[in-house]
């Protein structure tokens, strides 16, 4: 059995743990991270947004994912089935300074270059550890158990806890604080194809959303002619399957024109897999001596491809926090604490509400005829682009296009509360499993 000491001790090592180590270990603390997996690993969530790349570069590795990413300027959504064109929704009209751009990478790759670049930074970044127990020692200290791929106990103490598990949860179920959003629930299945044929010109490298009855299907071209399809449909769905998840997701793609066109020539590149999207989000996010970040704290629907975005941002909301329970400053600790809260919050709501109403008929029918008086749909791209944190510009806008949604849905309600009724079926179904 090994002890180790240490300031800060990161629990996962995605995008949010190993942000946080690259940060944490430049402002010169000793930081320890624990993987429990080895990279490269393949994992889901491949597209970023224009809102990434400030933080790319911060980290000083933005020139090392634009050589394995694809140009992504924009996303498309289409009604499935409706003979009606795709709607693109291009980055470079989104308000204030955003990038114009984003790139779709291979997770696999992109998760390395972040977890090497901790390394360089100096963070003790270690693979094949898995925390079995934390407990909290007193004065905002912990002690971390974990073993190594060998069986191997190691002990750690620091002084500063950061939780980056991902959908692990470590902290929040091990506390009985995560908490399943009752009004949402979806499963996702996808896979990787070659052959699929890809917008034209500048928006070749753009994501594709399309709406059908039972959810929502992505397309996410990456390089080497490699696309990423999955989709996302309530759970109910997918228990209608009888074969195979490969057939299932096959003859989902096959029963819709738009995806039957474009994925005429494809050719599935590994088997198809499949997970719960149940969103949910813990009771805490930060408490003496330890900090919650990225899906750790709060997972959502991932439609707009926030997931990898909120969780860097997150980590690097988070330092001034851990920094402040470091130095011992308890009065900028608690501002510090108030204002990663309420900032976290206030970007998983903006999210949050696009998301929980994106299957609606009502949602659908204005991001399909988008108008831009007041400069709403303008502000809708730069949601969609990541920014809606600080820019209040943007958060005005929002509100406004809210309220074009209330009163819509007050117009067509009979259609837009079935819709809402058999959303909320479903969730609840899934709440009684």
């Amino acid at each position: 059995m090994l002890n180790h000491q240490t300031d800060v001790l990161i629990i996962g090592g995605g995008p949010a743990g190993a942000t946080f180590a690259s940060l944490m270990s430049k402002r010169g603390w000793d930081v320890t991270i624990l993987e429990k997996e080895h990279h490269p690993r393949f994992h889901i969530g491949e597209s970023l947004l224009p809102m990434n790349l400030p933080i790319l570069e911060r980290l000083g590795v933005l020139e090392e994912v634009k050589a394995i990413g694809v140009a992504k300027f924009g996303a498309d959504f289409t009604l499935a089935n409706s003979h009606a064109r795709h709607r693109t929704f291009n980055f470079g009209i989104a308000l204030g300074t955003s990038p114009d751009h984003a790139f779709e990478v291979r997770r696999s790759e992109f998760d390395q270059i972040l977890f090497e670049n901790c390394k360089r930074a100096g963070a003790h970044a270690l693979e094949g550890m898995q925390v079995r127990k934390v407990e909290a020692i007193g004065g905002g200290a912990h002690r971390i158990e974990a073993t190594d791929m060998a069986g191997g106990l190691q002990i750690w103490d620091t002084r500063f806890l950061v939780d980056a598990s991902g959908r692990d949860t470590f902290l929040a179920s091990a506390n009985g604080w995560k908490k399943r959003n009752p009004k949402h629930a979806s499963a996702a299945i996808f896979s990787h194809f070659r052959g699929v044929s890809r917008r034209h010109g500048k928006e070749q490298g753009n994501i594709s959303i399309y709406w059908f009855d039972h959810g929502w299907i992505w397309m996410i071209p990456l390089g080497d002619d490699v696309m990423s399809i999955g989709a996302v449909c309530y759970p109910g769905y997918l228990r209608t399957r009888r074969g195979s998840l490969d057939e299932f997701l096959l003859s989902t793609l096959e029963s819709l024109e738009e995806t039957r066109h474009r994925t005429r020539d494809a050719e599935l590149m590994m088997p198809v897999q499949a997970t719960g999207n149940y969103s949910y989000l813990s009771d805490r996010m930060l408490g003496p001596g330890y900090l919650m970040i990225g899906d750790a704290f709060a997972f959502i629907d991932p439609v707009f491809s926030s997931g990898v975005y909120l969780a860097m941002n997150s980590a690097e909301r988070g330092i001034q926090v851990a920094e402040a329970a470091l130095m011992g400053e308890h009065r900028k600790l608690r501002r510090a604490c108030r204002q990663y809260q309420r900032d976290i919050h206030r970007g998983i709501s903006a999210f949050s509400w696009f998301i929980y109403r994106f299957t609606s008929p009502i949602m659908i029918s204005l991001m399909s005829n988008p108008r831009n008086h007041f400069r709403v749909a303008q502000a809708v791209v730069s949601m969609l682009a990541g920014d809606v944190f600080s820019n209040r510009s943007v958060r005005r806008r929002l509100l406004i296009f809210k309220t074009i949604y209330l009163m819509s849905w007050l117009r067509n309600w009979r259609v837009a509360y079935a819709a809402r009724k058999t959303r909320m079926g479903h969730a609840r179904a899934e709440m009684l499993r």
